[in-house]
């Protein structure tokens, strides 16, 4: 089987009610992803004590080594489960890949979380309610610029391609060499999960097949983390 499955007609394509549900289809599971990263780490840092969690972070994120290896696993995990939520005929292995994938992106959210809410234990604003909230602001208005103009976005794909190659070797460098990526770097990456998000919503009306609403759900949710990562790292950084 094609990657495309020939049965199902590109969105653009489609009937327009047929195209209407494949959209509805695919932010209800977006939205639906967002939730099961919420509870998961909800029911992390609510049953897991917090000294717990102090050795549960040493244990996997303590040293460069770690945070190598996870960085390499994240990528390994990230593609297979990209393969799974698009490539599968199988309804039940996309879900599969959805599901591992955001539960890997919780893993890797744990210390970034922890720190902020110890910041916002000591007195601060609750930035990681404060993050959220500005990533789903930027997230929407950017989905309705590409809805309500049509655009096609594909033409960010090599560019989005060439500049993910460079931020993940200056992570690399910076663990390897152990300098710090400073405030310039976060806003960097916000305007590059911007641009992601802007052509993987263009790829939602124009290149996605109207039964891959999963693997169209993973990039979307893929791009929406990446965001809310790196805005909370600004907040925090801000306030350091």
């Amino acid at each position: 089987m094609a990657y495309y499955e020939l049965d199902y007609p590109l969105a653009i394509q489609a009937e327009r009610s047929e195209r209407a549900a494949f959209i509805r289809r695919t932010y209800a599971h977006l939205a639906g992803a967002i939730l099961a990263f919420t509870a998961l780490e909800f029911a992390f840092f609510t049953l897991v004590p917090q000294e717990g969690v102090r050795q549960f972070m040493n244990t996997f994120f303590g040293s460069p080594i770690s945070l190598l290896i996870l960085l390499a696993a994240f990528l390994g995990v990230g593609y297979l489960a990209q393969y799974w939520a698009h490539a599968s005929t199988s309804p039940a292995m996309q879900y599969l890949g959805l599901g591992l994938y955001v539960v890997f992106e919780a893993f890797i959210f744990i210390p970034i979380l922890y720190i902020a809410m110890m910041y916002s234990r000591d007195g601060g604003q609750n930035i990681i309610a404060q993050a959220g909230i500005m990533t789903l602001c930027i997230f929407g208005g950017l989905t309705m610029a590409v809805f309500a103009t049509g655009k096609d976005f594909s033409f960010l794909g090599p560019i989005l391609s060439i500049a993910g190659f460079v931020a993940l070797g200056t992570i690399v460098a910076a663990l390897l060499f152990g300098f710090n990526l400073g405030l310039l770097f976060s806003f960097l990456m916000v305007a590059f999960a911007s641009a992601f998000i802007l052509y993987e919503t263009s790829n939602v009306l124009h290149h996605y097949h109207t039964n891959q609403h999963v693997g169209a759900a993973l990039q979307l949710f893929a791009a929406v983390a990446l965001m809310f990562y790196y805005i909370l790292r600004i907040f925090l950084q801000s306030r350091d």
